[in-house]
């Protein structure tokens, strides 16, 4: 397949901090891809660099064949790239509509996904005039998703989506992310390996802020000297 992302060999410093050494990865169209590594491995800041949240130095990043590295974030962001960031984020003293309506990229953005999107997590129809700070953290998570699916994107990146939240609600969101995939490609990153194992269908692990793995997720799953070199710690 051919990829909509391609990361080379980006370095980007955070202050004086040299946070990746060098990570690269590729993300084909259509698919989900799983980065994974150990807490501070360089995640996190990787789905920063590509939104150009923390640009990196050097290297080079490139959307649907356009290199975006050193472009501003709303620039990047308006090319198709969606962000679910780390802890949700959300807006907790607006409504889930309102949260929704500001998440628009053109008027009537809403109005053309709300149905796809409440398909997914029919909880939030149900729950469309509550504030933010009422909802439990696992439809604050379907919000925080939603709110990526608003705009017409072709590229998401999401950073833990099950963090902190019970079995039987990260059952729900895999199965959201499975059928959101359908309409997006995904970029994934999820400390929890039986997840990400079950989501995605390739990976790459970062460590140390450098890319030291990638390959099929079937063949990662089998391979336990590798799991446990890398993420004996998720």
């Amino acid at each position: 397949m051919t990829p909509i992302l391609t990361v080379d060999a980006i370095h980007t410093f955070i202050g004086q901090f040299h946070i990746l050494e060098g990570v690269s990865l590729e993300v084909p169209a259509g698919s989900i891809v799983a980065l994974l590594g150990r807490n501070g491995a360089g995640k996190t800041t990787t789905l920063k660099s590509i939104l150009g949240l923390t640009p990196p130095r050097q290297g080079a990043i490139v959307f649907d064949g356009v290199e975006i590295q050193g472009r501003p974030s709303y620039e990047i962001a308006a090319m198709g790239i969606g962000f679910v960031p780390e802890h949700r984020a959300i807006f907790r003293d607006l409504s889930v509509l309102e949260n929704l309506k500001l998440a628009e990229r053109n008027k009537g953005d809403l109005a053309r996904k709300e149905q796809f999107i409440f398909e997914l997590f029919p909880d939030l129809k149900r729950l469309i005039k509550l504030p933010g700070t009422n909802l439990s953290g696992g439809q604050q998570q379907m919000l925080a998703v939603a709110r990526a699916l608003v705009p017409d994107n072709r590229l998401l990146l999401i950073d833990e989506p099950s963090e902190g939240l019970a079995p039987v609600i990260i059952e729900a969101m895999m199965e959201a992310i499975r059928l959101l995939s359908a309409e997006s490609t995904v970029l994934l990153v999820e400390q929890n390996f039986l997840v990400a194992s079950r989501l995605a269908e390739s990976y790459v692990i970062v460590d140390e802020g450098r890319s030291v793995r990638s390959g099929k997720m079937a063949d990662l799953v089998e391979d336990q000297e590798t799991i446990g070199r890398y993420l004996g710690a998720m």
